[in-house]
């Protein structure tokens, strides 16, 4: 079965930092762009960060610039998200995404919640 797990997601409080974990089985990740996404309730989903299949190229939504980083482990299958200075706007479910020319596979999602 091809697909994506998400993890890492929780409560955190504001200021605090989260490290999420996206781990493919089925496939492996070497040739697929992969990005993190996010949904907050009652908001559209939207992208968070990017990182392209060698590494060598990555990007940040304004929002998350200098706080987020993200980066991916191709021996282990496995694309993380750091995520530092957690505010309540950061609160959503987070999903990862793998893209390669026609396949394209999304993670169930992973939610946090920054709340103190």
């Amino acid at each position: 079965q091809l697909q994506l797990v998400e993890s890492g997601g929780g409560l955190v409080q504001p200021g605090g930092s989260l490290r999420l974990s996206c781990v493919a089985s089925g496939f492996t990740l070497d040739n697929y762009a992969i990005a993190w996404f996010r949904q907050a309730p009652g908001k559209e989903r939207e992208g968070v960060s990017c990182i392209s299949s060698s590494g060598d190229s990555i990007n940040y939504a304004d929002s998350v610039k200098g706080r987020f980083t993200i980066s991916r482990d191709n021996a282990k299958n496995m694309v993380f998200l750091q995520m530092n200075s957690l505010g309540p706007e950061d609160t959503a479910v987070y999903y990862c995404n793998a893209e390669h020319r026609v396949f394209d596979y999304w993670g169930q999602g992973t939610q946090v919640t920054v709340s103190s």
